[in-house]
């Protein structure tokens, strides 16, 4: 009999007592899918660089072992620790959000979620406003006059992505930004901010302009064609020449703070550690390859390590 001829088997009707099967595949789809979300999310918040975040924490334990004398609180040390990591990811989404027309045209960043169109905007503010309601969490286990000064970081993480397009030097301002988990530290410990505070607050506006002026160098030419404002633009050939000088302000106000606070030897030695560290920076910056930038902007991290490690070593041994 030929195949059009044979009678079409007949489909079975479902037993209504039958316990429909487990399908595992449907599971694994969702899981795959929901999985490959919560990886862009985290490439979006930079979990995969802690170097933002290493910038951010040193300070604020700077701050946390002089308001506390050497021995900071446990559970405020967990707070700001916590609040570093979600501050730094807030920043970064709201930045990726403010230059998502920008990003694509820069070599460096064109791949990001929100860049490559991997994260809708849509995405990214739901993300943004999430890791936002941590932070406000987190400032209310604080006290009051230290909720104030979290208000007021708040503000600057989310004005800076914009204001780098208005102004020439947006370094100094996410200096600012990144030191002021300092008087925050200080109001919490303290329940004040004196002027040790405000000197550290110096050290870190100096040290932003110098690590992020590297940065921008990486990118320098990208920031030109789209019209991004940086300092690495602003100084042009003068460039290395302004790094070393704020270098040695950072350091000049470094040792002023610790003046302030009392610190001795074993704090001199880290800046001392620093300085051969900030050599090594501008040995590295000399011909201006951005690779070699990027290498000294993350090197920053060393100069944070170092100036703490000398500073809990100086409590730790004071007699």
């Amino acid at each position: 009999m030929s195949a059009e001829l044979q009678p079409k088997p007949r489909k079975r009707r479902p037993d209504p007592r039958y316990k429909p099967a487990w399908k595992p595949r449907v599971l694994r789809e969702t899981a795959i899918a929901l999985g490959a979300t919560l990886r862009e999310y985290a490439l979006l918040m930079r979990l995969h660089r802690p170097i933002g975040i290493w910038l951010l924490l040193w300070p604020a334990m700077w701050a946390l072992w002089i308001a506390g004398d050497g021995r900071p609180d446990a559970k405020l040390l967990l707070i700001f620790v916590g609040g570093v990591v979600v501050m730094r990811s807030a920043g970064c989404v709201i930045n990726d959000y403010a230059d998502r027309d920008f990003d694509p045209s820069v070599a460096r960043t064109r791949d990001r979620p929100l860049a490559a169109k991997r994260v809708a905007p849509g995405e990214a503010l739901f993300l943004f406003v999430a890791l936002g309601l941590v932070a406000v969490w987190l400032a209310m286990q604080l006290d009051p006059l230290a909720r104030l000064y979290a208000v007021g970081g708040g503000v600057l993480t989310v004005t800076y992505p914009w204001l780098k397009r208005i102004v020439h030097v947006p370094q100094f301002y996410l200096g600012v930004a990144f030191g002021w988990s300092i008087p925050m530290a200080f109001a919490a410990l303290t329940g004040a901010v004196p002027r040790v505070a405000w000197l550290l607050v110096t050290v870190v506006v100096l040290w932003a302009a110098v690590y992020d002026t590297m940065y921008a160098m990486v990118d320098r030419k990208d920031d030109e064609k789209v019209g991004i404002k940086s300092t690495a633009i602003l100084f042009g050939e003068a460039d290395r020449l302004i790094i070393a000088v704020m270098q040695g302000m950072t350091l000049f106000a470094l040792w002023l703070a610790g003046d302030e606070a009392g610190l001795g030897i074993w704090y001199r030695a880290g800046l001392a550690a620093a300085a051969a560290f900030f050599a090594f920076q501008l040995w590295l910056i000399r011909k201006r390859e951005p690779e070699a930038c990027f290498r000294a902007f993350n090197n920053n991290h060393f100069v944070g390590m170092v100036v703490f490690i000398g500073l809990a070593l100086d409590y730790l041994y004071r007699g």
